[in-house]
């Protein structure tokens, strides 16, 4: 059973047919043949299994390298490597079934080079099968002893037993996302299959392999397989592949439309010549000229410091896992906002970093004499290398794939090398997949003059927080953004959503111009920005700012605001790591009220749910969370949420309101609860407020509900009885009514609150509320259109409330307008047929087409 093999340097021992019952029996055993052999004392064995409680070692494809801890080298007397073959396999690690175990004990680096060799072995699937049964252990040996052939040693490409030729069909050809369903499928697969272009093969198990045969729609492949129930597996591998050209036709249909969308005029600025348009939606209003830059990590230096392969190999693996639980929380994430598309591209992601050739060229680096944070940087740049040199657009930007989800592992390994933003000194219009609240809210206006990203939505809190930096922005433009060159001259137009590259000179003048003449009237609108907003025959609109903390007050009211119409209390949620408590609260409120002096504050309970997920929370996983427990409905479900909330606004109101103060729509603090959809959850609700209210012996204040379902705004009269207000959230309410997800970057064009169903709805809600006297407001993105404002007047809306910047510019627009003439237009949009014909309806402003 024992094959030592002399000639070897470390000692190679073999045990051929093993049958171990369990990963510590294997382990054990392997232990047995070294210890038996004189390479390793008996307490190594025991070092070798506490390893694997701190380490998986699974190597790939069936291979395990088993090893001792560290600090417990000094039990090695000799160098040497113990092969358990394992034909029926045994369980490793969550699922991974081993086939070969790879005892090592080393002394010094005598064994790296037989690392190299297995590193480079487990990349050779077929030969691995074979040496899984094999009766001769001069195969193993062979295995484990040649070196690489030299390049272009190896025969023409060949294919397997069962094959089959297809011409691709995809138009933008084979991408990562159609590539990581060919892998999935394959992977699911107990048969070996390749796909064969010319001379060039691909493990189809293998991702990067994939695409790294660059084929082109038209191209012909040849799809073999062989093995266990190969003609099963070619079956099923040939019904993906041929299952998704529909789709992918589909998709570049759909990419066609759009562009030839993004061609034609728009009511807005034009050019005069034919430049190339990239259409998004527009995301926060502005014209904008700058060149371009694509957001790209700083350069990070990554010091080479070697260290074991032992420990190397644990950091590697820890990071690798950490990454994989962040992609894949990202593709729930988006799977559950957009849909499975969406979410395709961060499962590919997962898949790159989970390749077999990309991390066997890091153990390669490693095992070499590098540091595992080098090894992996260098991995990663040789592999996306090898992407970008095809020459290929769309593998291109699988190649920054590639290096972005390696920076998050590099970022996971050494957190030192976190990467950093690098923006250039000029201003510049910047381009992006995305971009975290957090960092929209830190870039600098003077640098950052435009912003373009690939996904978002305009209601998104990237597209909000824009608007409040007064930086004109884009959002769902595509991953075709991400491929444009740095430095590329561009006008950015944030209010329709279109960026115009490489200009002329006649259209960068027009541009210039009509920017002038907006930045012109802005500042007249700028000028008169404390008038109220009383149209020309009397009738005046309250007018407030969308504000999520006390630091943000001052700005609104020195843009105009007459007071807040809707602090979003979810952001004291999500900011933070916990949920604040009562006190928490209490401080925050108390200071939003010291910060006002005494004009209105609104202030929306808990609206957590939907798009907005907080994992401190524990809230169970919902199929579909926009029609799920969210707002009210979760604030009933969890007083230990109401209450501390509900607590800490009447003890604000107790401390920080005087005797005497306003009351109605004047209230100096006023409370809403949002998605409420029935007269019982309002019952619920007030009951609450009222006691807690006589605990606190605190005054009673003014309490409101958000209309944003139509249940809500067609049942307006009966919710009016028992409530003092309404504001209508119009982003939710139109995603209701149209049945569209907010979020959905494909139908985010349609999701047009100015659709004539929408306004109807806001006109019920109006009559509803006016039955009863109550006061009717608008917190949506429409109350900060000048358009849109003007036709909310006319529907019966006393309060518009609204981004900070867009104040001056709505307060204009209703006071050179006539209550009359808007009641007239909103009648008048009611009556359209859908929401282009409604906005066909504006009067063009200075400088735009009539």
């Amino acid at each position: 059973m024992l094959a030592p093999t002399p000639t070897l340097s470390p000692r190679l021992l073999i045990q051929l047919g093993a049958a171990p019952a369990t990963k510590e029996a294997a382990i054990r055993a392997a232990a047995q043949l070294l210890i038996a052999s004189g390479c390793i004392e008996a307490p190594y064995e025991a070092s070798m299994l506490r390893r694997e409680g701190v380490a998986n070692t699974y190597l790939g494809h069936g291979v395990v390298i088993p090893h001792g801890m560290v600090d417990d080298r000094h039990h090695v007397r000799d160098s040497g490597l113990a092969v358990l073959q394992v034909p029926g396999g045994i369980a490793w690690h969550d699922g991974q079934i081993a086939h070969l175990v790879v005892a090592i004990a080393a002394q010094s680096d005598t064994h790296i080079t037989i690392l190299r060799r297995l590193t480079r072995l487990i990349q050779d699937e077929a030969r691995l099968a074979a040496l899984r049964t094999t009766t001769r252990k001069e195969e193993i040996v062979a295995a484990l002893t040649e070196d690489a052939p030299a390049p272009g040693a190896a025969g023409p490409a060949g294919d397997l037993r069962q094959r089959f030729d297809w011409t691709v069909d995809y138009p933008t050809g084979l991408h990562a996302r159609p590539a990581a369903h060919w892998v999935e499928t394959a992977r699911a697969c107990p048969a070996r299959i390749q796909v064969r272009h010319g001379a060039e093969v691909a493990d189809a198990k293998n991702l990067i392999a994939l695409l790294q045969l660059g084929l082109r729609c038209g191209d012909a492949v040849t799809i073999s397989s062989e093995g266990d129930d190969e003609a099963g597996a070619l079956a099923r591998i040939c019904a993906a592949v041929t299952g998704l050209s529909a789709g992918e036709k589909a998709a570049a249909r759909a990419a066609a439309e759009a562009a030839a969308r993004a061609a034609g005029p728009v009511a807005g600025w034009n050019p005069a010549d034919a430049p190339r348009v990239l259409a998004g939606i527009g995301a926060s209003p502005g014209l904008t000229i700058a060149p371009i830059h694509v957001l790209s990590q700083a350069e990070v230096t990554v010091p080479d410091v070697p260290e074991p392969l032992t420990s190397g190999g644990d950091r590697l693996h820890a990071a690798l896992a950490a990454t994989e639980g962040q992609l894949r929380a990202l593709a729930d994430d988006t799977e559950r906002r957009l849909g499975k598309a969406d979410a395709g591209i961060f499962r590919a992601q997962g898949e790159l970093i989970a390749d077999t050739d990309l991390i066997t060229l890091a153990c390669q680096l490693m095992v070499e004499g590098h540091g595992v944070a080098f090894a992996w940087n260098q991995a990663v740049e040789r592999m996306a290398g090898r992407l970008s040199a095809l020459g290929n657009p769309v593998l291109a930007a699988r190649a920054a794939d590639l290096r972005d989800v390696g920076r998050r592992v590099l970022a996971q390994i050494d957190p030192s090398l976190r990467s950093r933003h690098d923006l250039p000194d000029a201003p510049c219009i910047l381009i992006a997949p995305d971009l975290a609240p957090s960092d929209t809210a830190g870039l600098d206006p003077s640098r950052v003059i435009g912003l373009a990203t690939a996904q978002g939505g305009p209601t998104s809190h990237t597209a909000i927080l824009a608007r409040t930096l007064g930086i004109p922005a884009m959002v769902a433009g595509g991953p075709t953004l991400l491929a444009l060159k740095n430095h590329t001259p561009a006008i950015l137009d944030g209010g329709t959503g279109r960026l115009y590259l490489d200009p002329s000179a006649a259209d960068l003048a027009s541009a210039r111009a009509w920017g002038a003449r907006q930045r012109a009237r802005a500042e007249a609108e700028a000028r008169e920005r404390s008038l109220p907003a009383r149209t020309r025959d009397g009738h005046t609109v309250a007018i407030g700012a969308n504000v999520n903390n006390p630091e943000q007050v001052p700005l609104a009211l020195d843009q105009g605001a007459e007071g807040v119409g809707l602090m979003r209390t979810e952001f004291l949620f999500l900011e933070r790591g916990d949920t604040p408590t009562e006190d928490d609260q209490y401080a925050t409120y108390r200071a939003m009220l010291d910060a006002l002096a005494g004009r209105p504050l609104i202030v929306r309970t808990l609206d957590i749910g939907g798009d907005k997920q907080v994992a401190h929370l524990h809230l169970p996983r919902e199929e579909n969370p926009f029609l799920g427990v969210r707002g009210a409905r979760l604030l009933l479900r969890r007083p230990d949420l109401m209450e501390p909330q509900l607590r800490a606004l009447y003890r604000a109101a107790r401390d920080g309101i005087p005797a005497g103060a306003p009351t109605g729509r004047e209230a100096p603090l006023s409370i809403m609860f949002p998605m409420i959809t029935s007269v019982p959850e309002v019952l619920a609700l007030r009951a609450h407020c009222a006691r807690i209210q006589a605990e606190l012996e605190a005054p009673a204040l003014p309490l409101g509900i958000m209309i944003e379902v139509p249940a809500a705004a067609i049942q307006a009269d009966a919710l009016a009885r028992h409530c003092d207000f309404f504001s209508i959230g119009t982003n939710d309410l139109t995603q209701y009514a149209l049945a569209i997800d907010r979020q959905n970057t494909e139908l985010a064009p349609e999701a047009d609150s100015l659709h004539p169903a929408v306004l109807r709805l806001i006109h019920m809600t109006c009559a509803g509320a006016a039955r009863h006297g109550r006061w009717v407001g608008v917190c949506g993105g429409i109350a900060g259109d000048p358009f849109g404002a003007g036709l909310l007047a006319g529907l019966g809306v006393h309060e518009l409330s609204m981004t900070p910047r867009d104040v001056a510019a709505v307060k204009a627009r209703l006071r050179v307008s006539e209550i009359g003439a808007l009641r007239a237009l909103a009648a008048r949009a009611c009556a359209q047929e859908d929401a282009a014909a409604v906005r066909a309806l504006a009067v063009p402003d200075e400088g735009e087409p009539a």
